[in-house]
């Protein structure tokens, strides 16, 4: 069924809804089985070309295929480290070409002062470490609270910083990105950034002598006007989280004026009917003007600093179209959140875990006032659950082909599914009414053990004011993630949606008909005003019920788990981190154009 051929109006938090279901009579294959078969099929070949070298002589030479250039200078002592702690991912860093790649434009000397210069100053919000003679250190100007932030990347680096050059580097230590670069301006770096020339004989495998003095601190009278500006508080999809699409775009174009509407022309191209088909479609901004009204963090995000300046500055996370640096997050590596299941708290087999789908957390998500929390994720999945007689469009087996599907309309009430979602410790970011309305729609359940998670086959995760800490630790255990973000982190490129987790669109319009194929329905709950038996007042049979698919939820469940003890440890992360900061050490050393990694005896050509 072609995505377009469906189109559903959803009110919002009113309790009405206006629904056109599909003209399509059957389905004949789901299509969540069709995007399994597809994911498997795409994780099996980036882990081929991830993977492709053996020897340091074979990862050079990919790397120059692959990047246009020699590798950086270090890029010896990065194999041997990756190999020796069995990284399945030698080649394809993509992720950190497509990040750095602007920084070419801008010379090294400018870099340096920018860095120094959002720094110096503790409102932006920016905080430094610092990395000398091959030991580093966190700067005098930290905000105590994120210390922690700090100390969680010198605990990544510590193993290999003495690798590293003398340099200075700028981590953002709120939760939301920082660097929103018009189309125009980024379209040039980028082109810049592709075409940049570098040398191809000579080169050297050592770092410039004096960058140490290179990365002076900057005097009082040399001190410039903070290159960031406070937008907390205020939508920031038009003039930050659309700004890097291209004019053209529905995002620069369109603007929705009912946000209750939902938009089938936003969700249709990353949808197969009413399922999320391309996560990382799904997470651009451009063909989706919506977004202005579906996530806290464009909607009112509660610490929000950016700039249109192309700066230094590192980022545990990111919205698409935003050109901060991404890093491992200290989070994760110094376990904030950690699966640790125990006699207590067991991590029982997927099969043998109640049937539930549970989540807990609170309104974090943005700053509420004038009501924008109705359109804030978490306050909206919250809201479906609490609202449960409303109906909407689900996927379930025909009424008189049982082999085949067809959508129809239900509210969650009548499917049985058992969804345990809800607000703890109670409201937090709103101004003014937008507390007490907030209070008044949603009950607040009492606070549980985080290792209490494990207890559930279906584990639901969200963003909250930036990435959710959650995510890594919900992939290692038995459960089955279901995940919705706008936010991307270091990770995004090597963990595939359908494959490892499954992924939910932000407006949640298949989280229903998703969580029904996997935990399966009765169809025997309540509905308000429908006759008795399998039989509508229309005289049209009711849909069946749909089997519980519980193999296939584990067979995901099982292989994000087994995947993530592969690609995501904190071995991965440090990998990661080292690769990062020798190519940063690159484009911010004096002589890069002639700085690069050279097998010993092998042409230095590229």
């Amino acid at each position: 069924m072609p995505p377009s051929s469906y189109a559903v109006l959803i009110i919002l938090l009113t309790g009405r809804g206006l629904y056109q279901l599909p003209q399509t009579k059957t389905i004949e294959v789901h299509p969540i089985e069709r995007l399994v078969r597809d994911a498997a099929t795409q994780s099996k070949r980036w882990l081929t070309q991830a993977s492709t070298s053996k020897t340091l002589a074979e990862a050079v030479e990919t790397y120059r295929l692959r990047y246009k250039k020699p590798p950086p200078p270090g890029f010896d002592v990065w194999f041997q480290y990756a190999t020796e702690r069995s990284s399945l991912v030698i080649d394809d860093y993509d992720g950190i070409y497509e990040d750095l790649r602007p920084f070419w434009a801008l010379s090294p000397e400018s870099i340096r002062v920018m860095t120094r210069t959002i720094i110096s100053d503790q409102w932006n919000e920016v905080a430094e470490v610092s990395i000398r003679s091959g030991k580093a250190e966190v700067g005098p100007k930290v905000i105590p609270t994120h210390r922690w932030m700090l100390d969680g990347v010198l605990a990544t680096i510590h193993d290999f910083v003495e690798w590293l050059p003398d340099m200075d580097l700028a981590f953002n230590i709120n939760d939301e990105p920082r660097v929103a670069i018009p189309w125009k301006s980024l379209q040039t770096y980028q082109d810049y950034g592709a075409l940049v020339p570098s040398a191809t004989e000579g080169l050297s495998n050592e770092w410039s002598s004096d960058r140490a003095s290179n990365w002076r601190v900057l005097g009082e009278k040399e001190a410039s006007p903070s290159p960031f500006e406070d937008h907390s508080f205020f939508n920031s999809f038009a003039d930050y989280g659309s700004i890097a699409c291209p004019p053209d775009s529905p995002a620069r174009k369109l603007h929705l004026w009912d946000p209750r509407a939902f938009c089938n022309a936003c969700a249709a191209p990353h949808s197969d009917g009413i399922f999320l088909k391309n996560w990382t479609l799904s997470a651009s901004p451009c063909h989706q003007p919506d977004l202005a009204h579906l996530h806290g963090f464009y909607l009112s995000p509660a610490a929000f600093k950016p700039s249109h300046t192309l700066l230094p500055v590192f980022s545990q996370s990111k919205a698409q179209g935003y050109a901060d640096i991404l890093y491992p997050s200290a989070w994760n590596y110094i376990d904030k959140v950690k699966y640790e299941p125990s006699d207590t708290h067991p991590d029982p087999p997927f099969a043998s875990k109640e049937n539930s789908l549970f989540w807990r957390g609170a309104t974090s998500e943005g700053l509420s006032r004038y009501a924008t929390w109705k359109g804030m994720a978490r306050q909206r999945v919250v809201h479906l659950v609490n609202n449960a007689t409303n109906p909407l469009p689900v996927l379930l087996p025909h009424p008189s082909q049982p082999t085949s599907y067809a959508y129809t309309l239900l509210p969650p009430s009548a499917l049985g599914l058992n969804l345990d979602v809800a607000f703890v410790e109670g409201i937090a970011r709103c101004w003014d009414d937008d507390c007490d309305n907030q209070a008044a729609e949603f009950g607040l359940a009492d606070k549980s053990d985080f290792q209490a998670h494990w207890r559930h086959r279906f584990l639901l995760d969200l963003d909250g004011a930036g990435f959710s800490g959650r995510f890594l630790p919900f992939l290692r255990s038995r459960s089955l993630v279901f995940k919705t973000a706008v936010f991307r982190e270091w990770w995004d490129g090597r963990v595939f949606a359908w494959q490892h987790f499954v992924p939910i669109d932000v407006r949640l319009q298949g989280l229903l008909s998703t969580l029904a194929y996997f935990a399966g329905t009765t169809n025997e709950g309540p509905r308000p005003g429908a006759p008795a038996g399998n039989v509508r007042a229309s005289g049209k049979k009711e849909p069946g019920a749909m089997k519980a698919n519980v193999e296939a939820g584990a067979e995901i469940a099982e292989a994000g788990r087994e995947w993530a003890g592969k690609v995501l440890r904190k071995e991965d992360m440090e990998i990661y981190m080292f690769r990062l900061l020798l190519e940063w050490g690159r484009l911010t050393d004096d002589r890069r154009d002639q700085l690069g990694f050279v097998v010993p005896g092998g042409e230095d050509h590229t």
